[in-house]
């Protein structure tokens, strides 16, 4: 095994809104539709979707439900002003905000929303 990540998948009870999200208010073209799993065009690594069922044949793990936050995503910007302007849009689109844009110590300007799974996220960009 190396040690790098080839995929990103989220797990989903709710395949077609999370598709709506991923691909109408984030605004990744889908690539592969296969009806339980859904993978959008990404550079590097592989990013999808999964209904989390298609994995409970191989395993009653997958029936377990988590709380709390496991993982976040990341998405830059190229700008302050195209963080903020990001930002509006996704709340205007639908993505649930969480924190608005701020300021950080360590240099960058970010800014949390939340998926329709609950998921939070960030986009960030470097001051």
């Amino acid at each position: 095994m190396r040690a790098e990540i080839n995929l990103v998948t989220i797990w989903t009870d709710n395949i077609e809104n999370m598709k709506a999200f991923y691909s109408e208010t984030m605004g990744f073209k889908i690539i592969n539709d296969l009806g339980d799993y859904v993978e959008f065009e990404n550079t590097g690594v592989r990013f999808a979707i999964c209904n989390r069922s298609v994995m409970f044949e191989y395993s009653d793990l997958f029936k377990v439900r988590h709380s709390g936050q496991g993982s976040e995503l990341a998405f830059p910007c190229d700008s302050v002003e195209e963080l903020d302007e990001s930002y509006r849009t996704l709340i205007r689109n639908g993505a649930k905000g969480i924190h608005e844009p701020q300021n950080m110590p360590w240099r960058q300007r970010t800014a949390l929303f939340a998926d329709p799974d609950g998921n939070i996220h960030e986009i960030f960009t470097e001051l």
